[in-house]
């Protein structure tokens, strides 16, 4: 069931949302080489909770950290170890708060250091990407029309989208209707109405759009080893456009 919500709640899943990404946002200036996940994880737990709210993934289905911290071929669902980040790599960390029963989601890649141009051309596409589906998530287009839009911008690049991972609804939970893919043809699934509030997520890898689960049984990284990018955004769709919850004091 696809939920509408009222002004209030939009003002409650985006206070949850901005949290978020102020945490993204306070972490951005400790994405060097040497630091540890681990270190980054408990940075961010200790500022959603000084925020008054609660990390999201932390125990969501089994997860055990508040980040979820993905390098290189790692799509998504890393696990936080004593792992160091090293220079070169690109890393997408993914991050939820929940404050006051209401939830937000984002995730942003970023560069360790100096990157190849391939890697950084990945980001970028990825990232606009994004933008493009938030631009087509407008009050009368459909949910696929986010996803066609994003999937003929990045395979125009040579690039592929990962099928099995899909955006989704949030609100009083994080996973809520309608799931929002980032491929497909247009003007399918549910019609977009004012008062949506969606996450849109797209996972896009420099080579081949197949998968494979670690033993971990979350990290989910590419089967050919080639690098991912992942970059979400928390949107209310309105009558005048989509509005980006998740953006941050600092517009980052």
């Amino acid at each position: 069931m696809v939920m509408i919500r009222s002004k209030r709640e939009i003002g409650l899943i985006a206070q949850s949302s901005q949290i978020v990404a102020d945490t993204l946002n306070m972490l951005s200036k400790y994405m060097k080489p040497g630091i540890s996940l681990k270190e980054l994880d408990r940075r961010a737990e200790d500022f959603i909770i000084s925020m008054g709210a609660r990390p999201a993934f932390k125990g969501y289905l089994g997860f055990p950290s508040t980040l979820c911290i993905s390098i290189d071929d790692e799509v998504v669902h890393g696990i936080p170890t004593t792992r160091k980040l090293e220079e070169g790599q690109i890393v997408s960390i993914d991050c939820g708060a929940e404050k006051n029963g209401y939830y937000g989601d984002h995730a942003k890649t970023f560069a360790i250091g100096e990157i190849t141009g391939d890697k950084r051309q990945l980001m970028d596409v990825t990232h606009e990407a994004l933008m493009l589906g938030i631009q087509a998530a407008k009050v009368g287009n459909y949910v696929s029309d986010i996803g066609h839009v994003i999937q003929t911008y990045v395979e125009g690049y040579g690039y592929s989208v990962v099928r099995e991972l899909v955006g989704h609804g949030i609100g009083t939970d994080l996973h809520e209707d309608p799931q929002v893919p980032n491929y497909g043809e247009p003007k399918q699934g549910h019609q977009l109405k004012p008062g949506m509030c969606i996450a849109i997520e797209p996972m896009i890898n420099m080579g081949a759009k197949e998968i494979v689960t670690d033993k971990d049984g979350w990290t989910v990284r590419t089967k050919d080893g080639m690098s991912s990018a992942h970059f979400e955004h928390t949107i209310a769709i309105l009558n005048e456009g989509a509005q980006i919850l998740s953006q941050g004091n600092s517009h980052g």
